[in-house]
């Protein structure tokens, strides 16, 4: 118990994550990316369409590190991973994976945090999944920090990109399968919003590495194509963010990341939240519209653009995909389901569940002197038993239980102010993490039954 004990409490401690946002990256980007271009004219493929002018954030927005503990990278990874369905099960609970990294990230000599020796020695085929899936937590890290400087007073909500651009695009079948542009699209949407405030959103592309440092720059390059494929309004008036996580970096794990700037605004009028409403399918068009040059005419490309006409869908698009994400990190199949359409995958999360699989909203704790309502998930770390919690806010937990994400909007802003207090509290022995959309994950030791020991029988 002494060593798990051990595991929860590093779980919380802070340690320094490197930044590298300059403008030297961003021209070995931009290299990485000519290099790419040269070698599919050669082989007579077309270059891909990739964001223009990328370039390092500015020094207000992020700095060369800031400090980070293991959980909270765990939470945003969990947090993004919740509607991913990669899980075997239907129902399956997929943020739960996120708890296979809890051992993963330490600290270096350096106060910088690392790869633990367990990360360290991951089996060959998981190398790759290890550096995918930690490079979204800190990905998150980083996007939401600079976000949350350049809108103040906003609150970042998590889109997983697939399920928002499906609502308007088809993204699977036979047929779309065939086309390449489909599989170039970001990995997340963030949403900036504020009650009564245009929504802004900013298409973000994570990658992770285990390999030095200029991979990240072909990685990067790889990247500016994913994010060039959405576009909010006119065509490159939307701000992205491109990152690459390096977990070998010398001196501890190493986060690279680009942006381009822009407006990525969802206009709309006062009296138009309508994110209660449900949400219909459409059928868009899968282009994006690139003025012409000098008079030229307009080009149509590839790609995903929402339109002005469709600002207001979009807006609530995001709104309830990000409501289904809070209600799946809750647990249960139907409150999620209600958020979706049928070609987001409501039929996924409703109806019949396998035995074992099925998760449901049936637990509530008080932590911080605030109430919150989810699921647990029992567990063995190193044989000791411990229970993981990820759960809502409850006050914000009945608004989308039943319906409400404007109201959840409204509330969740106003409460803002209180969740720097909660995850530091003694009535929760073990780490907590909570984030300012009100969603807590958490984790401690539980005691161990009491056993009676079985008599083998003679043979």
């Amino acid at each position: 118990m002494a060593e798990a004990a051990q595991v929860l409490k590093e779980l919380v401690e802070a340690w320094s994550v490197q930044i590298d946002s300059t403008s030297a990256l961003a021209g070995a980007v931009a290299d990485a990316a000519a290099k790419d271009d040269k070698e599919r004219r050669e082989d007579g493929r077309e270059p891909l369409r990739r964001k223009p002018g990328l370039r390092a954030l500015p020094a207000t927005e992020v700095g060369p590190s800031f400090r980070l503990t293991p959980w909270d990278v765990l939470h945003a990874l969990g947090r993004a991973a919740v509607l991913s369905r990669q899980g075997a099960g239907r129902g399956l609970a997929e943020h739960w994976g996120c708890l296979k990294y809890c051992q993963a990230l330490d600290g270096s000599p350096g106060r910088y945090m690392a790869l633990s020796e367990e990360g360290l020695n991951p089996r060959r085929h998981y190398k790759t999944v290890q550096s995918g899936e930690l490079g979204i937590g800190f990905a998150l890290a980083v996007a939401e920090r600079a976000l949350k400087k350049r809108y103040p007073d906003h609150l970042i909500s998590v889109v997983d990109a697939d399920i928002a651009l499906q609502a308007g695009w088809a993204l699977v079948g036979k047929d779309v399968k065939r086309r390449d542009w489909v599989k170039l699209r970001p990995d997340l949407l963030l949403e900036a919003w504020k009650p009564g405030e245009p929504s802004k959103v900013v298409p973000l592309a994570c990658k992770g590495t285990h390999a030095k440092g200029s991979y990240a720059h072909t990685q990067l390059a790889a990247a500016s194509a994913q994010v060039e494929a959405v576009h909010i309004g006119p065509w490159d008036q939307t701000p992205t963010l491109v990152t690459s996580t390096e977990l070998l970096g010398q001196g501890g794990i190493i986060v690279h990341v680009l942006h381009a700037p822009g407006d990525g605004s969802l206009p709309m009028p006062p009296d138009a939240l309508d994110a209660d409403r449900e949400l219909q399918d459409l059928n868009i068009y899968p282009d994006v519209r690139v003025p012409g040059i000098d008079g030229e005419d307009e080009q149509r490309v590839s790609g995903f653009q929402v339109m002005p006409d469709q600002y207001l869908w979009f807006r609530r698009a995001l709104a309830r995909a990000g409501a289904a994400g809070l209600m799946g990190f809750t647990g249960g199949g139907e409150p999620t389901a209600q958020y979706l359409t049928e070609r987001q995958g409501k039929r996924h999360f409703k109806g019949f569940t396998h035995a074992g699989t099925g998760i449901v909203q049936d637990i509530d704790h008080e932590i911080g002197g605030m109430s919150f309502v989810g699921t647990d998930h029992v567990f063995r770390l190193n044989g000791t038993r411990v229970e993981a919690f990820s759960g809502l806010e409850a006050s914000l937990f009945d608004h989308l239980r039943d319906g409400r994400v404007e109201e959840y909007r409204r509330n969740a802003h106003a409460l803002r102010s209180r969740w720097r207090a909660v995850s530091r509290q003694d009535d929760w022995d073990g780490p907590v993490s909570l984030r300012e959309d009100g969603s807590i994950m958490a984790m401690r030791l539980l005691p161990e039954p009491p056993r009676t020991r079985r008599r083998l029988r003679a043979l």
